[in-house]
């Protein structure tokens, strides 16, 4: 079997603030690192029109917009978009 390689999870300033403000925001991040982490072209994510690296997906009912590093393992969360 395969080993996927993992990708670091980084946040923008806009998705470190809404991050602090979520109610849960240790499950959260667990499960970003569980699946965007190990997938970030997985998941049910989309591009974003397009970018193939340029992508959005919903975890934890939270719309998660990031953007995949093509250089090194690496994804940067730009916003968070959490329910109403």
């Amino acid at each position: 079997m395969r080993h996927r390689r993992r990708h670091r999870i980084a946040y923008a300033p806009p998705a470190d603030d809404t991050l602090a403000k979520m109610a849960e925001p240790v499950p959260f991040r667990a499960e970003l690192e569980r699946t965007l982490g190990v997938d970030p072209y997985g998941h049910g994510s989309l591009p974003i029109g397009r970018w193939a690296d340029r992508r959005e997906a919903t975890v934890r009912g939270v719309i998660v917009r990031y953007y995949v590093s093509g250089s090194i393992p690496a994804v940067t969360v730009v916003r968070l978009i959490p329910e109403p």
